[in-house]
């Protein structure tokens, strides 16, 4: 099934094309199965993201795809897989930056995607020097996790922040959590509306708000864990 338009495919063909490296895309899945299981719900949205990520990969060779479905696999403790789907981006040496996809990356945050690897392919984000001076002095791990909606026109900017935060320190690792897919997390993080982001399970973000206020509170995460 193809879910990019004629005029998407042409696009992004040449965009990708025009990437100085290459990028890759690790996907964390489940076997498809039409046996249904006592007591375990099926993935609802693995086979489609591994549709979504493949249509991307046959536009250009820039992209590289794998995918991991056998949950004893080395890679999903490796890169910290705890839930699927997930999506993993790597730059063309397999540097793991820390970002992630849990969930669909359509809607709104397929253009995420598309910028991330763009970053990734050109090895710099559009992070101001202020912060990105103030990210590579982090010496404390800090996870990110925003949660999202694919019909939210504001989520993209949070999510991007994180993504790039991400590429800038070692100590980062930044997920969008797709909110209606990942219903338990939400839940319990008590996420009503999105935008939502959560940093070190103390500090949270309502809404898409300016670099210098995302930083501030990241770096308040890092202080209140020391």
């Amino acid at each position: 099934m193809a879910y990019l338009s004629d005029r998407d495919r042409e696009y992004l063909r040449k965009t990708l094309d025009e990437l100085p490296r290459r990028v890759k895309l690790l996907v964390f899945s489940e076997p498809q199965s039409k046996l249904l299981i006592p007591g375990k719900e099926p993935c609802q949205y693995c086979q489609v993201v591994e549709e979504i990520v493949e249509e991307l990969c046959s536009l250009s060779d820039k992209l590289e795809k794998t995918v991991y479905t056998d949950r004893e696999a080395p890679e999903f403790a490796t890169y910290g897989i705890d839930k699927v789907p997930a999506l993993v981006l790597l730059d063309e040496d397999g540097t793991d930056y820390g970002i992630r996809f849990y969930g669909l990356p359509s809607g709104y945050e397929f253009g995420t995607l598309i910028e991330d690897i763009t970053d990734l392919a050109h090895g710099k984000t559009r992070l101001s020097e202020q912060t990105r001076q103030a990210l590579q002095g982090l010496t404390r791990p800090v996870h990110i996790q925003v949660f999202v909606t694919p019909t939210c026109p504001y989520c993209p900017r949070a999510v991007r922040l994180a993504h790039q935060m991400a590429m800038e320190s070692p100590q980062i690792r930044a997920d969008m959590i797709e909110a209606n897919e990942f219903a338990e997390l939400s839940n319990k993080y008590g996420v009503y509306g999105v935008p939502k982001t959560v940093i070190n399970e103390v500090e949270e973000v309502e809404g898409a708000v300016p670099e210098a206020t995302f930083l501030s509170h990241v770096l308040a995460a890092v202080e209140a864990g020391e």
